[in-house]
């Protein structure tokens, strides 16, 4: 089955580790709206600049002519996030890939959800992007590999799925769980 190379998605690799620190004093979480479909363009360029960002992906599988196809596609069509300070972001900007540069109030916020985000995609289980998130019933799994993960749980069809969101954004990934493995909050 070919699969199409995955890309870097984040750098440094510790970016979201509970210490890490940004070199630039004055560095802080970006929200980077892309032109369309350049998410992976701008995530090359910063990485040769050696800007630190988190662009999360998926890996989504196709057939295309009767064979099956993986792909690494950005969990939030048209984002990426960026610790930067003001020239870093004038570099961003300078690749005209970048719309806008979103502020982040919330910078502990955002990293908390990005964290949350980076762990369910690091889990190893089928993660797929949640859109328009409904409201939901809060909830906690307690085990398993995403023990201690908090988020709401969602019906798609039959199945029931763990959401983990990204305020900022209003989207989310999400997780197919065993009712067995979670419990409401």
């Amino acid at each position: 089955m070919p699969t199409l190379h995955r890309e870097p998605s984040i750098l440094p690799d510790n970016l979201l580790a509970a210490d890490w620190q940004p070199v630039e004093a004055d560095g802080l979480w970006w929200v980077i709206h892309t032109s369309p479909r350049s998410e992976k363009a701008l995530a090359r360029q910063l990485f040769r600049h050696g800007i630190p960002f988190y662009l999360p992906l998926y890996e989504k599988s196709a057939r295309r002519q009767r064979r099956l196809v993986k792909s690494y596609l950005p969990l939030f069509p048209g984002y990426l996030f960026i610790v930067a300070s003001e020239p870093q972001r004038s570099t961003a900007f300078h690749t005209n890939l970048v719309v806008n540069c979103l502020e982040v109030r919330d910078q502990e916020r955002l990293r908390s959800d990005l964290q949350r985000i980076h762990g369910l995609c690091d889990s190893g289980e089928l993660v797929t992007p949640e859109r328009k998130l409904q409201v939901g019933t809060a909830a906690e799994i307690v085990s398993g590999p995403l023990k201690g993960y908090r988020g709401t749980i969602v019906r798609t069809g039959t199945a029931m799925r763990f959401v983990i969101e990204v305020d900022f954004l209003q989207s989310g990934a999400s997780v197919e769980v065993d009712v067995t493995c979670i419990r409401a909050l």
